[in-house]
């Protein structure tokens, strides 16, 4: 019985935190441990990138072929985590523990089952798959050794996703963030040992990242079981159709979105090669990386918006989820600007840090130029996707979501590589980005405009 009203004490709590802390200081509050979080695992998406280029080109091009699995990997993952963190959020703003409990279990056990079927599905046609993915014949073996290792990771890099949304959707976002770091921190050390010390190559890339995937997990496994946050718990499993459309419809968004992203990086890495070869791929694989580093702080930003949008829509406190969105935008407006100014001055030098190949660079820089020209339109776009995601509009969030690497990158990609050769595939992302603000627009003012 202590335990118990402890913990419902600790619920009672955390209601009156997010319900009533001033909007900007509880965003804030949130925010810094989802930044860190986010930065850390940018630096360690790019430690890979950075080692393997000392090893050669071909070596990162594979990196960078295989980057889209890994997107799948994580669009599965952010699917079951986003799916069940909006919803068991909003139940517990409406004071619904075990619903939310029971969608908690549910979330994690059919992230682990999505892993473990991709995992056998992935050894089993691993060369047809990777020449799907984008290879070509001179890093064929390469990207073979690399994404054989990574899919053995499959389903705890998953399930770890779904813990990790999780605590963030309740409110625990420190410790979200201490798992992620761990993880970030150990992939970071384990690199260079593995591939150069102990002489693994790609191999050893791959195997790192694996490894620290696994701490992470075990690091979030524990943390869903302190404080008020919910416990997984096998018995509240419930693979009803209830559960599964509402982690469908909560989901689905950051499925088109991560989904879309491995998609669209297998038409990159096939236009890029074809175009200019294994230099172009490992040129685009490294500006992918970059950006991916510097959209980190903004959805970082963002993820510490959602909990509190979901959790104040779901206790009809709608002044605050209007007052947090736009909060949003304007910062997140004002550091992009600043990010892209850097990316703009100083492309070739940022470029040729992870690899000096100049025909890599000469990619590099255009393509990092290009994209950092419409980078502050960003934070309208990541902010609209989350926003509409937190409040449970699943198709105007999906449309959203898939617009940027879908609706508009993948026909682009095709039109303007085909008229304008490589400087259109460096061109390309920006082009989508600007029809994604235009889309984003009407999309989130129509939600916005209901709410008061």
């Amino acid at each position: 019985m202590g335990a118990a009203a402890d913990s419902t004490d600790a619920r009672q709590q955390r209601y009156v935190y997010l319900t009533e802390t001033p909007v900007p200081r509880l965003i804030a509050s949130l925010s810094v441990p989802t930044i860190i979080s986010m930065l850390v695992s940018g630096l360690y998406n790019m430690a890979d990138t950075f080692f393997v280029g000392r090893i050669s080109t071909e070596a990162t091009a594979a990196v960078g072929v295989v980057f889209s699995l890994m997107a799948v990997i994580q669009a599965l993952g952010f699917f079951c985590g986003h799916g069940s963190g909006n919803f068991l959020s909003r139940k517990l703003g409406e004071g619904k523990v075990q619903e939310a409990s029971e969608m908690a279990a549910t979330g994690f056990a059919l992230a682990f089952l999505l892993g473990l079927v991709l995992l056998v599905l992935g050894q089993l046609f691993l060369e047809p798959l990777s020449f799907l993915l984008g290879a070509t014949v001179a890093i064929l073996d390469d990207t073979q050794r690399y994404m054989r290792i990574i899919l053995v990771g499959a389903p705890c890099m998953m399930s770890q996703l779904v813990i990790n949304n999780q605590l963030r959707f309740q409110g625990s976002a420190v410790y979200a963030m201490v798992g992620l770091v761990s993880g970030a921190v150990l992939n970071i050390a384990l690199d260079p040992l593995f591939i150069f010390v102990l002489g693994m190559g790609v191999s050893g890339a791959a195997l790192a990242t694996v490894v620290s995937q696994f701490a992470a997990f075990c690091v979030l496994l524990v943390g869903s079981r302190r404080g008020a946050n919910l416990r997984l718990r096998l018995g509240n499993i419930r693979f009803s159709s209830r559960y599964l459309l509402q982690i469908a419809n909560g989901g689905a968004p950051s499925l088109f979105r991560q989904g879309l992203a491995s998609v669209s990086a297998v038409v990159l890495n096939t236009a890029a090669g074809s175009l200019g070869g294994e230099a172009a791929i490992a040129g685009m694989a490294v500006v992918t990386r970059v950006m991916m580093l510097a959209n980190s702080a903004l959805i970082g930003f963002g993820q510490g918006f959602q909990p509190v949008c979901s959790f104040n829509y779901g206790a009809k406190r709608y002044a605050r989820v209007r007052e947090g969105f736009f909060f949003c935008v304007r910062y997140g407006t004002v550091f992009l600007l600043f990010m892209a100014a850097l990316c703009i001055a100083f492309a070739p030098e940022i470029v040729a840090f992870f690899r000096s190949d100049p025909a890599v660079v000469a990619v590099g820089t255009v393509a990092l130029r290009c994209q950092a020209a419409v980078f502050p339109l960003g934070a309208y776009i990541v902010m609209s996707n989350m926003f509409l995601q937190s409040i449970g509009k699943g198709v105007k969030a999906s449309i959203m979501a898939a617009s940027r690497n879908g609706l508009f990158f993948i026909p682009f990609m095709l039109v303007l590589s085909s008229l304008l050769g490589l400087s259109g595939v460096e061109m390309t992302q920006m082009f989508a980005d600007i029809c994604a603000f235009l889309l984003a627009l009407p999309l989130a003012m129509s939600e916005l405009r209901k709410l008061g």
